[in-house]
């Protein structure tokens, strides 16, 4: 898994790296076939007290990339509220992706199930 963080207006720190690690670890362990994640951390300056944080992740897994963006008044709750949309995203997807595999055999034809044992 390729993980890549980066900052627009913005410089990542090494604690905010690893808080963006443990974050991930929490949708890697609900679905572990993921491929690459790029976040990109955003500061917007609206007016000149008003600043708006912007955290935005895409990831990549096995046959399907989300893309998830969320807005908050601090970093650390843009990044809390983005996992938790991620974390709903890839569960929604694994679920999907597993009622999928177990309908497939549930529609075999009768003949396809059991082979014949020869007398």
């Amino acid at each position: 898994m390729n993980l890549t963080i980066s900052g627009h207006h913005l410089e990542v720190t090494a604690a905010i790296r690893e808080y963006v690690q443990n974050k991930l670890e929490r949708v890697t362990r609900h679905f572990d076939q993921v491929i690459d994640i790029a976040v990109i951390l955003t500061v917007d300056n609206l007016k000149e007290k008003e600043k708006r944080q912007k955290a935005e992740i895409n990831l990549r897994m096995s046959g399907k990339t989300v893309y998830v963006e969320s807005l908050s008044q601090d970093l650390y709750a843009a990044i809390d509220t983005l996992i938790d949309k991620l974390d709903r995203q890839v569960m929604k997807y694994k679920a999907k992706v597993q009622s999928h595999d177990r309908d497939a055999i549930k529609h075999y034809p009768e003949s396809f199930e059991q082979p014949a044992a020869a007398a």
